[in-house]
C-alpha cells in the first residue's frame, strides 16, 4: 500500500496518518492526490506499475505532477470489490506507470468482469497492450472542446502551448481534430462534482461507525 489523502479525500497527499508524501522530481512540492504514493512510487522507479482510485482527478492529476501515466478507467471496466469508497457513481480504479505501453498492459490484466461487484461490466474487453503496441492515429478522431478556448485566462500558457504541439502531432499521424461543444459543462461541472461527490460519501462513510471501528 502507497501513501494517499486519507479516505481519498485530497490532491496533495499531504493528509495521511504516515505523513505527507513528496514530489520525488522537487520535494518541495507536492506530488498530488489522493492517489499520491502510487504516482512517487513509479516516478521514482520503486516500481514499474501501481494502482490507484479515481473519483475527481486521483489518478490523473498525480500523474500529471508527477510525470508519469495515469488514467481513470470507463465506468465499470474495472472491479470495485474492495476498494473503500468515497463517491460510488464516480469512483473507479486504475493505474499508473512510466509508459503507455506499460499502462496497457496493466489495464489488461485489471479489466475483466467480476461478479462480486455489480457495477462490473460484462463485456469482453480487449488486449490493451496489443492495441497500444499496433495503434495508428490514421482515420480516427479526436475530440477537442471547444469552450476550452474560453477559459485562456485561467489556463496556464505552458499547459495551452502543450496541448496545442499535441494536437499538430496528432494532425501529422493522420488524426482528424474534431471541435465539440459541451455548453455550460465546464461552468457547472465542478459544482455539480461539489455537491454529489459530498453526499455520496457521507453515505458511504456512515458505515464507519464508532462503536465498530472505536
Amino acid at each position: 500500500k502507497t501513501n494517499m489523502d486519507e479516505f481519498a479525500m485530497g490532491g496533495s497527499t499531504e493528509y495521511s496518518a504516515f505523513g505527507p508524501a513528496s514530489n520525488p522530481w522537487d520535494p518541495d512540492r507536492v506530488p498530488g492526490g489522493s492517489s499520491g504514493g502510487s504516482a512517487v512510487a513509479v516516478a521514482a522507479g520503486y516500481v514499474p506499475v501501481a494502482l490507484g482510485s479515481d473519483t475527481g482527478g486521483s489518478i490523473r492529476q498525480p500523474a500529471s505532477y508527477c510525470g508519469v501515466y495515469g488514467m481513470k478507467p470507463t465506468y465499470g471496466l474495472v472491479s470495485r470489490r474492495g476498494l473503500v469508497a468515497f463517491a460510488s457513481s464516480l469512483d473507479q480504479i486504475g493505474p499508473f506507470a512510466r509508459t503507455a505501453a506499460d499502462l496497457a498492459r496493466m489495464l489488461s490484466v485489471i479489466a475483466a468482469p467480476d461478479p462480486g461487484d455489480g457495477t462490473s461490466s460484462r463485456r469482453a474487453r480487449p488486449e490493451y497492450g496489443a492495441a497500444v503496441a499496433s495503434a495508428s492515429l490514421k482515420g480516427r478522431k479526436i475530440a477537442v472542446v471547444r469552450e476550452l478556448a474560453g477559459m485562456k485566462a485561467s489556463l496556464s500558457p505552458d499547459v495551452e502551448g502543450t496541448l496545442a504541439r499535441v494536437l499538430d502531432l496528432c494532425r501529422r499521424e493522420g488524426a482528424e481534430i474534431v471541435e465539440v461543444s459541451l455548453p455550460r459543462s465546464l461552468e457547472f461541472g465542478l459544482p455539480c462534482y461539489y455537491i454529489l461527490a459530498p453526499a455520496e460519501a457521507s453515505s458511504n462513510l456512515a458505515r464507519f461507525d464508532g462503536v465498530r471501528y472505536g
